[in-house]
């Protein structure tokens, strides 16, 4: 039986865990870069991944490699059906959980 908190979008990038970079960080990112700091220490920084960093930093990059990565297949390469249903598992709790606590 669906949860009405199935319905609910989370609209606040503060909450929504799929966002690795929120808006302000991103800006963060060019202002260390332009003053000299070395891509792995921003992506220690921030921890995240430096491929993610560089994608920020240069978008040619990430555009090269969706199209590289539309060659090899697509996306269906990676996807694990078992794994996705655990993650969207996981995700709908959570959800659920902002919902009862009324954040959402």
């Amino acid at each position: 039986m669906p949860r009405k908190s199935d319905k609910i979008a989370i609209d606040h990038y503060f909450l929504d865990r799929r966002v690795k970079l929120i808006p302000c960080k991103r800006e963060m990112v060019h202002y260390w870069y332009q003053k000299g700091v070395s891509i792995r220490a921003i992506a220690k920084m921030f921890a995240v991944d430096k491929r993610l960093i560089q994608f920020e930093l240069f978008p040619e990059r990430k555009e090269k490699n969706l199209s590289d990565r539309q060659d090899r297949g697509g996306t269906t390469i990676y996807y694990d059906k078992e794994k996705h249903r655990e993650t969207m598992k996981e995700h709908r709790n959570y959800k659920n959980k902002l919902f009862k606590n009324e954040i959402i």
